[in-house]
């Protein structure tokens, strides 16, 4: 545990994976490393690759890191929500989600967690002074840009990174939306997540990452998820179901 003045934090990283076999074993001690206080739960789709058992493997040597072999429909959204779910029956102060390829940055898990003391969400940020994305082409950055600008537009909102994944919650966060409403599961998921937080009143921090491009894996990336994205924010905006 960590204490920030006179209050007890207790955190939790959210870790999904699916077919990870080759970060996993990476990425669980960069995190120890980086915020030791830190429990993690892997929140695993079902792997075919294996990474569930790496998982497993792991979570029988260190007390604080918890897997949940998850057997519902596959989906990064719908993992997340799992893991938020099994956090909040939990005593965790803080909830992080980030991803296992290390395009999220383990070294920036104290900083976020500094951010939500200030704030009830801590947003990691691409796109503002000091933060960045390397390895990704001309045509990649273009999308991801004209898609949050398209986003803060339709929905005026005022982060800039709205389709960014590594983020912080306090634990009021989560608890003040309703985790049937959000029926995204790729970018968009991102956005809903920001939009019933924004509407409930929470409160928001940016803070400046750097994003490099995964090394090892496959991205989930698919032209549905950027579709789901653009009427998702429709959807949205117009309250529609």
């Amino acid at each position: 545990m960590l204490y920030f003045g006179d209050f007890m934090t207790r955190p939790l990283v959210v870790l999904p994976t699916f077919n990870e076999k080759e970060n996993l074993p990476r990425i669980l001690p960069a995190i120890r490393h980086a915020l030791p206080s830190a429990d993690i739960v892997v929140v695993d789709d079902i792997s075919p690759d294996g990474t569930g058992n790496i998982a497993k493997s792991f979570a029988q040597s260190d007390e604080k890191i918890h897997v949940l072999h998850r057997n519902g429909p596959r989906g990064l959204g719908r993992a997340y929500l799992y893991g938020f779910s099994w956090a909040l029956q939990r005593d965790y102060t803080h909830i992080f989600e980030m991803d296992a390829d290390f395009s999220h940055q383990p070294h920036y898990l104290p900083i976020l967690l500094d951010g939500a003391q200030e704030a009830d969400v801590a947003l990691g940020c691409r796109y503002m002074p000091g933060g960045g994305i390397e390895g990704w082409g001309l045509h990649r950055l273009l999308i991801s840009k004209g898609g949050n600008a398209y986003a803060r537009k339709v929905l005026s909102l005022p982060y800039r990174d709205l389709t960014g994944g590594f983020k912080c919650f306090q634990r009021r966060a989560l608890e003040a939306i309703d985790f049937s409403k959000i029926r995204s599961n790729g970018y968009n998921f991102q956005i809903e997540m920001t939009w019933f937080m924004h509407n409930a009143g929470m409160s928001f921090i940016e803070i400046p990452i750097v994003f490099p491009d995964r090394t090892e894996g496959t991205s989930k990336m698919s032209a549905t998820i950027f579709h789901e994205a653009l009427l998702g924010v429709w959807k949205l905006r117009l309250n529609k179901d």
